[in-house]
């Protein structure tokens, strides 16, 4: 019971400093290693007999050396090249094209509500190329708002779709795809196709639907006439390469696909995927600009985009790790299996544990990916324990974590959108609330439904 208490503490701390606006990354490694600590106070062994420093006291420091080696591995080396891949192609301008090729054919369209729906769905894709929600919507806001204001549509509406554009379309790119796969030992492509994409795409189709209605509702009874302020947008790039570069942010979803399912017999993963579609873009960079100095200094923002991908997402996976390692040490993970194992409904029951937790937290933080980082090394052990599929817990958690950035006014892509538009965060949260609502409700449902 002392253990129980202490852990609850600490993660009712850690939930209070990503309040506070502590950073994630820190929050949950303070929250670690203070559950390591915990356990060595209390007699619990941190570390394996055979891994043990033979120091009860320093075994929480090896701890930590053990979960950066963990995730520095093929998780932790995955996502850091994605993340230098994606700063590379905004560097040379290829994301921007992606984003200006596909948006073009929609400033032919010219009816409003048509449109609602078109660019969620356009939106979700691009999200393939440019991952950042807040970074998407900038880019957005610059190339699309001010078409989408011309045609008559409302400033809140523009904002709101656009503000849910970055939200659970079914990638291999995506780091959470990523960790989630490798956790549970299933193939990549497998986890998107098979259970990421049984749920996310109903979900998105319904989210469709919610959006087209319910801004269409609110436009109705509160007409706007605002004036468009081109004052407030981005300046966009004039310097862009040609039309063909578009291919190239999403070439390496192109040969993940080809290799995954037409081409079995050749072994070979997405970090060496994306390095060959790193060397194909350099090449052809050389080609065209026929400057390898000016190629290769360009070249060096994958390498700090590698670095970003370290600080923003692996760090935030070893913290999570260690807050794992800590609470597993003080035994809470078998108090919490042994306590529901035998409860009718037990799956359903943690499923709605899990995702409200992360629906809190994302709230409050602007994020749940934290949380689910924090938690996903724990499912499989639970799911095991109780009799589930442990899929039913994490595709839950991953999709909401995804999902409530988009209503929640301290999020970045919220605060990016509001600005733009000259309204509150709450003004734009209420005209994106019904869309998220429904992709939260359907995710939980189809989840249970489909894996229980």
């Amino acid at each position: 019971m002392v253990e129980l208490i202490f852990g609850l503490v600490v993660i009712v701390l850690a939930g209070w400093m990503i309040y506070k606006k502590v950073n994630a990354t820190v929050a949950l490694f303070i929250a670690g290693i203070l559950l390591l600590f915990g356990a060595a106070i209390m007699g619990h062994p941190v570390l394996p007999e055979e891994a043990t420093t033979g120091s009860i006291w320093l075994d929480p420091i090896k701890s930590i050396t053990q979960s950066f080696i963990n995730n520095l591995g093929n998780i932790g080396m995955t996502i850091m090249v994605l993340f230098g891949f994606s700063s590379y192609m905004t560097q040379i301008g290829a994301n921007e094209v992606t984003v200006r090729t596909l948006m073009k054919p929609l400033s032919g369209i010219k009816s409003v509500y048509v449109l609602v729906p078109v660019i969620f769905i356009v939106g979700n894709l691009l999200s393939l190329v440019v991952p950042s929600a807040s970074s998407l919507a900038v880019l957005l806001m610059a190339t699309l708002y001010p078409v989408l204001k011309r045609i008559g549509m409302s400033a809140l509406t523009a904002g709101a779709v656009i503000a849910t554009t970055a939200t659970i379309i079914p990638t291999p790119l995506g780091a959470d795809n990523v960790i989630a796969a490798e956790t549970f030992g299933i193939d990549l492509m497998d986890y998107v196709l098979k259970y990421h994409a049984a749920i996310s795409i109903p979900t998105l189709i319904l989210m469709t639907i919610a959006h087209y209605f319910w801004q269409k509702y609110l436009d109705k009874k509160n007409p706007e006439t605002d004036d468009i302020d081109e004052s407030k947008l981005t300046a966009l790039r004039e310097d862009l390469p040609p039309a063909f570069y578009g291919i190239l942010p999403i070439l390496p979803l192109i040969l993940i696909t080809v290799f995954g399912i037409f081409v079995k017999s050749i072994n070979i993963g997405l970090v060496e995927i994306t390095f060959i579609s790193l060397i194909v873009t350099v090449i052809i960079e050389i080609i065209r600009k026929r400057k390898i100095q000016q190629v290769f200094d360009e070249l060096m923002v994958f390498f700090k985009g590698m670095g970003n991908g370290l600080a923003m997402v692996v760090a935030l996976l070893v913290a999570a790790s260690l807050m794992v390692d800590g609470l597993k040490a003080l035994g809470i993970i078998d108090m919490l299996t042994n306590s529901v194992k035998d409860v009718n409904g037990a799956g359903m029951i943690l499923m709605f544990a899990f995702s409200g937790i992360t629906a809190l937290i994302g709230l409050i933080s602007g994020g749940g990916l934290a949380v689910f980082y924090a938690s996903v090394g724990l499912l499989p052990d639970i799911a095991h324990n109780v009799g589930i599929n442990g899929v039913m817990l994490a595709i839950p958690m991953q999709l909401i974590a995804n999902l409530v950035r988009s209503v929640s006014p301290v999020a970045a892509v919220i605060i990016v959108v509001c600005s733009i538009i000259g309204k509150s965060p709450m003004a734009i949260v209420k005209r994106t609330s019904v869309p998220i609502i429904v992709g939260i409700i359907s995710t939980l449902v189809l989840s249970y439904v489909m894996f229980s």
